[in-house]
């Protein structure tokens, strides 16, 4: 029986993932203390590895494929095949971003300013790589973790970390003055898996539903009883992905119509089509979007 190697991220995205995945349709159970997650898939075995690692991994080829963010495909340098962007994080669904951030009243205000100046990260490669294309040379340090602190003790000039909102930065008394990079989670696959026509079967069926299960994760459908009388009034109003389902309601002179929406709208939304005189609004939640 052909099974396809797949490395799930352990960490902060971990939980997301388990959730994307069962949404996805398949359900992916851990027992505390174990790396081997037991799926409902029988053509399916999954890893679970730091993300830093993945596409390390995937390269050499004990992974057919993992999920991993962009950044550490860029900070190892992987030659592998990214199959698609995965635009999730634990909370927020939004990508990441790696900043470069001093001490409030530090003297750096730019990028320039950090030549021959101690820099602690823990996306090492990368940033020396970013930092001498621009002919800025300086001192890095690996960190461990508790990034921010470094500055605060003295131990670093400044520090590349991530973040998505910044506020972590800013709590500890630091301010961004340079983005490098945009990160998001990305589906990746060795070549050789890739070339496989089975493997690579699998992995474009793994890719096709995750995406339609994030977007089914950011949108509605809403259902809803417009008298005919107004129906050419509301129909502009109506944003959806192709056009509103329209059909007869038996003995009544009005129409049922069905659309997909952004979540985001729907709190504006409702309350229009309310005041204009539509009834009967069902809000309901969609698995996935194809």
């Amino acid at each position: 029986m052909s099974v396809l190697k797949l490395g799930i991220p352990k960490g902060s995205l971990q939980d997301a993932t388990f959730e994307l995945m069962a949404k996805s349709g398949w359900r992916l159970r851990a027992a505390q203390r174990s790396y081997f997650p037991t799926v409902d898939d029988p053509n399916l075995e999954c890893n679970l590895l730091r993300a830093q690692e993945m596409s390390r991994y995937v390269e050499s080829g004990t992974l057919d494929a993992g999920l991993t963010g962009k950044d550490w495909i860029e900070e190892n340098q992987s030659d592998i095949q990214v199959v698609c962007d995965l635009v999730y994080s634990k909370a927020t669904q939004k990508p990441t971003r790696w900043v470069l951030a001093v001490a409030k009243d530090s003297e750096i205000k730019s990028l320039e300013d950090l030549q021959g100046k101690k820099v602690a990260t823990e996306m090492i490669n990368f940033t020396r790589r970013y930092l001498e294309e621009r002919g800025i040379q300086v001192s890095l340090e690996f960190s461990w973790g508790a990034t921010e602190a470094k500055v605060v003790n003295g131990l670093a000039d400044a520090i590349v970390e991530v973040t998505e909102t910044g506020s972590t930065i800013k709590a500890h008394g630091l301010k961004i003055i340079h983005e490098l990079m945009t990160s998001h989670t990305q589906l990746i696959a060795n070549h050789e898996a890739w070339a496989d026509p089975w493997k690579r079967a699998k992995i474009e069926q793994l890719a096709l539903l995750l995406q339609g299960a994030l977007a089914g994760s950011e949108r509605v459908g809403l259902k809803m009883n417009v008298p005919e009388e107004i129906m050419e009034e509301i129909m502009p109003l109506l944003p959806c992905l192709d056009g509103p389902t329209v059909a007869e309601i038996y003995g009544k002179s009005m129409k049922s119509v069905e659309i997909v929406v952004e979540r985001i709208q729907v709190r504006d939304l409702v309350p229009e089509l309310r005041r204009r005189g539509v009834h009967g609004i069902i809000e309901y939640p969609l698995h996935k979007v194809i």
